[in-house]
């Protein structure tokens, strides 16, 4: 599914992002990010990435930025594992809000 475009769906109090989420993806999503976040506490669901490279990492940093700087705070959920490796590989694992994967529930 390399050929779908990235996106975010609003739903309810959450934005799921959907799809790629690579080079070819992160302008389009910091942009779309910016558009539509709205509230005190945004939370980002990453369960739909079907792929993801490290230019993921710059767009989940841009948006904590983002929110720090409009006094919003964004969490992250189901983050991949890939992503949690490369967050844990660059030293930058601990800027990231994380709230408990749907798959942690049966813990």
């Amino acid at each position: 599914m390399s050929g779908q475009a990235a996106r975010i769906v609003h739903d309810g109090p959450v934005y799921r992002i959907e799809g790629p989420v690579t080079m070819a993806s992160t302008e389009s999503l910091v942009q779309e990010g910016r558009r539509l976040f709205e509230g005190g506490e945004v939370t980002v669901d990453l369960a739909g990435v079907s792929e993801a490279d490290s230019a993921a990492l710059s767009l989940l940093l841009q948006w904590v930025r983002d929110a720090a700087g409009t006094g919003r705070r964004v969490s992250f959920t189901n983050l991949p594992a890939g992503l949690q490796s490369l967050a844990v590989l660059y030293g930058v694992s601990e800027l990231f809000p994380t709230l408990p994967s749907s798959n942690d529930a049966s813990a």
